[in-house]
């Protein structure tokens, strides 16, 4: 059900979808299936609430988020096993998903005791100049599928410390997770239509909040399709608008490398969530000299993942999250051996026993992978590696930043001059030095360059500035007519 104006309600027409663990295809539920009428009633309800909402100090805001990190830390197990079941990675990732959002609870409850501006000298006497963060309004945000409980913190939180309620439309395939999460905000004792839950598909809910004349800042996390879309259609209304949205994110191992550690930082960031991840590693950019013996390392440990249900604690891999997602993904391997890619391992969904009932695809490495080749520029959003070879460094970066997308890149180095000249030159939001390219930590920013985004940023400091307008205010104090730039000469 929606939650709106803090009320459980159906949607209207009574429409449902069923929501599917893709592990085995049992059916957990049913989703709502919303319609623009509930956009309405509860963008309606979120401008009700708003001001009333931004009044609270910011430091009492921030009280109610630590209450939402605690209810969340006693419930972490329920809720990261929910995870599982909802979208398929493994319990040990779940349970660090929902870590992430306690966290975010923490680092964005103390930003209630700080929402710092800035106090600066006037250069007139007798007068002091400051500026102040202000609430943008009405927040709608879009959230994904991969990350549903994460991603959410991400942006619900730091739009309500800086003063905002939220119209949130989390994707269709998590919708539990979802409605764990609100019940959490209803219990603390959130205002009525601070915080607005409204289920429904993106062509449908999605698109009543972009357009929504109530809503004045649209957060979205998705595919770089949609966001464009979604930016020209908020930008036309010239709404705020804050994209998260695609990566082809590179590892470089060099030759100097420690590959053994290059393969566990490989293997995590291809193969953990099933490479359902915006910063999942889905090229290795390897130097020639170390290619042979890092592919043999490789493989080795391939070998040794397990495919399951998530809720097995010995599973590595688990199911990517439905029937759509795994075609897709598997078109790609006709794709990869037209261009004339060569398959190292996988390829293949994966039908054996109880891995038919579900949604699994084994994980997949193409060698001999071409810089030009469609598998090394596009996002396949699955268990699919390319590994392409190059002679430099130079090379290697040159290769890295060539393609759209710019979220995160890594490299394994033992060279100080290698790792710093990286750090200047690989065009990502996020860089790793002997690290994978996950593994982004919530006090830092997170977003990327290029076709990921459009310059803003989830998590740490940087997402205040979402979801605050600045004001700047100045007091004279003098007694007198004081003209800036002209007086102070």
């Amino acid at each position: 059900m929606n939650y709106i104006n803090g009320e459980w309600k159906p949607a209207r027409d009574g429409k449902t979808l069923p929501n599917v663990n893709p592990a085995n295809g049992d059916i957990l539920g049913y989703v709502t299936v919303s319609s623009p009428i509930e956009v309405d009633e509860a963008a309606r309800a979120a401008k009700a609430a708003q001001k009333a909402w931004a009044k609270v100090p910011a430091p009492k805001r921030g009280e109610f988020l630590y209450r939402i990190g605690e209810k969340l830390r006693e419930r972490k197990e329920n809720l990261a096993r929910l995870l599982t079941k909802e979208m398929g990675k493994v319990i040990e990732e779940a349970r660090g998903e929902v870590q992430e959002a306690i966290d975010m609870a923490y680092f964005m409850g103390g930003e209630g005791r700080r929402l710092a501006g800035q106090t600066v000298p006037s250069e007139l006497p007798d007068k002091h100049a400051m500026s102040i963060r202000m609430p943008v309004g009405v927040a709608g945000l879009i959230t994904p599928w991969n990350f549903p409980i994460a991603i959410a913190s991400w942006k619900i939180f730091p739009a309500l410390v800086g003063g905002n309620t939220v119209v949130w439309k989390p994707a269709t395939d998590t919708p539990a997770l979802a409605y764990e999460f609100v019940k959490i905000f209803e219990e603390v004792g959130l205002p009525k239509g601070v915080v607005n839950l409204v289920y429904g598909s993106g062509g449908t809910v999605g698109t009543a909040i972009v357009d929504h004349p109530d809503i004045d800042i649209v957060s979205f996390t998705g595919s770089t399709e949609v966001g464009s879309e979604i930016n020209g259609r908020a930008g036309r209304l010239l709404k705020r608008v804050s994209l998260e949205m695609g990566g082809k994110n590179a590892i470089i191992v060099m030759d100097d490398a420690n590959l053994d550690l290059a393969v566990d930082g490989i293997i995590w960031s291809a193969f953990g969530t099933a490479g359902q991840r915006c910063t999942a590693t889905s090229r290795v950019i390897v130097h020639r000299k170390v290619k042979s013996l890092l592919e043999e390392k490789l493989l080795r440990r391939i070998e040794t993942l397990k495919l399951g249900d998530g809720l097995d604690e010995s599973v590595d891999v688990g199911p990517v999250v439905n029937a759509k997602a795994l075609e897709q993904i598997h078109a790609y391997m006709k794709v990869a051996e037209d261009d004339g890619a060569v398959k190292l391992c996988g390829g293949h969904i994966a039908k054996e026993g109880e891995l038919a009932k579900g949604y699994y695809f084994e994980p997949t490495v193409f060698t001999d992978v071409t810089r030009d080749m469609r598998i090394a520029k596009e996002e396949i959003f699955g268990p699919v590696l390319s590994i392409i070879p190059v002679d430099s460094l130079e090379e290697a970066i040159e290769i890295n930043n060539e393609v759209n997308y710019g979220l995160s890149s890594a490299i394994y180095t033992n060279d100080t001059r290698n790792t710093f000249i990286a750090m200047r030159d690989l065009d990502t939001g996020i860089v790793y030095i002997n690290a994978g390219t996950t593994g982004a930590e919530i006090h830092l920013p997170f977003g990327g360059t290029k076709a990921t985004g459009n310059g803003h940023r989830d998590s740490g400091i940087a997402a205040l500035d979402v979801f605050t307008e600045w004001k700047s205010v100045y007091v004279d104090y003098s007694g007198k007519l004081q003209r800036a730039q002209i007086d102070n000469n």
